[in-house]
């Protein structure tokens, strides 16, 4: 009887910890358009984000993603999760800003740029501060795809 309960216990464990978090892609945050908006405050315009119903749906939401670690600066504990590797990144001007994620950790990393990883934690939707990223995953912890 102990076993059974126990057997309980855990496949009831296993299956909410697996819908507590959702397994999204690239093509899915490429769900939104961008117009040019200027900002008084920095003498500039930039490009402003609106967002899609779906991915307006995942705000706050615990995700998973995979993409290609970048090193900012590390001493500043400031990463990138891209959909591109480096040499073909948002920076480069090879890609549009939906394909890149700023990264919030709890602690520096010591993952290589251009490491494949798996990342895990909150997506937060920015559409108004140009001081960061459209998409920021916070509370995060990555690991190595093998």
């Amino acid at each position: 009887m102990k076993n059974k309960i126990y057997i309980a216990m855990v496949s009831l464990v296993f299956s909410v910890t697996l819908q507590a978090q959702k397994q999204i892609d690239w093509d899915d945050l490429a769900e939104v358009t961008f117009s040019i908006k200027y900002i008084p405050s920095f003498g500039a315009e930039f490009l402003a984000p609106t967002f899609s119903d779906h991915v307006l749906s995942l705000d706050g939401q615990e995700v998973s993603i995979v993409g290609y670690f970048i090193n900012i600066s590390p001493s500043e504990n400031a990463y990138i999760l891209s959909k591109n590797p480096m040499a073909t990144c948002f920076f480069c001007g090879a890609a549009g800003p939906e394909t890149a994620i700023e990264l919030q950790f709890d602690s520096p990393q010591s993952f290589n740029t251009d490491a494949v990883v798996s990342v895990t934690g909150t997506l937060k939707l920015n559409p108004d501060d140009v001081e960061h990223f459209n998409y920021i995953i916070t509370d995060c912890k990555a690991q190595p795809m093998q």
